[in-house]
């Protein structure tokens, strides 16, 4: 198995006041040639947003976005004519396709939001842009993964789907918890995104925003050391 740990801190970072984020990857203000990308994974931005403000409407062609609010809602209004509000427990894909125009806004005048947007490379280029939404008992369902996102042609019960082989997991564990997951495909790669808490693979740590790749395996163990907000994300990696 090869490992390799990106700290919260070593991440890319933009703030223009009605918003904080923070780039796992290459992306606006941030470039690093050596992080581009983790396999068909292009972005994961980490976002805080001022009250009553937003990013106002803006284009996306040909590329699969999966939005993951942590704290507060996040309104969506798009081109399609879909307009809603997301929180956390809630998770939203949106496939670009030929393209489309949207906008997200803090949903709260008060309090700020807190929310993951990735960027999946898409494996079908300029199809019928679409979009879904779905609700996900991650608090009735602690100390287990739940699939929340999975190819288009193969798609796990209950999950949103998208056009690429990936699967996107979320899970709350107790401290003390330990699990395996098992890849795939063969030459596939998985992100773990650490939300919250302290975890170990391979024995090595991360803590709270913390990630790591991890490629050349079949499987891999988690051990969870705190309570702990897990986000797995496994790609092509070519």
């Amino acid at each position: 198995m090869a490992l390799t740990i990106f700290p919260a801190d070593q991440r890319g970072t933009a703030d223009h006041g009605w918003l904080k984020a923070n780039f796992s990857f290459s992306f606006g203000n941030y470039f690093n040639a050596d992080n581009t990308q983790f396999g068909m994974l292009r972005v994961l931005n980490d976002d805080t947003i001022a009250p009553g403000v937003g990013f106002g409407t803006h284009p996306h062609d040909n590329m699969e976005i999966i939005t993951i609010p942590l704290e507060g809602g996040l309104k969506h209004k798009d081109s399609m004519g879909n307009e809603g509000v997301i929180g956390f427990g809630e998770v939203q894909v949106m496939s670009a396709g030929s393209g489309v125009l949207h906008s997200e806004m803090n949903a709260s005048t008060t309090e700020t939001a807190k929310t993951l947007q990735l960027w999946v490379f898409t494996e079908k280029e300029n199809v019928a842009p679409r979009y879904d939404q779905k609700s996900f008992a991650l608090e009735d369902n602690k100390n287990r993964l739940l699939t929340v996102v999975s190819p288009h042609d193969k798609q796990s019960e209950g999950s949103l789907w998208v056009y690429q082989q990936t699967w996107f997991s979320l899970g709350i564990f107790e401290a003390g918890q330990e699990f395996n997951y098992e890849l795939h495909h063969q030459n596939h790669g998985v992100y773990a995104f650490l939300i919250e808490g302290e975890i170990e693979i391979d024995g090595q740590k991360l803590h709270k925003r913390d990630a790591a790749g991890i490629t050349q395996t079949a499987h891999f163990k988690i051990k969870t050391n705190s309570e702990s907000k897990i986000l797995l994300v496994e790609v092509p990696m070519s």
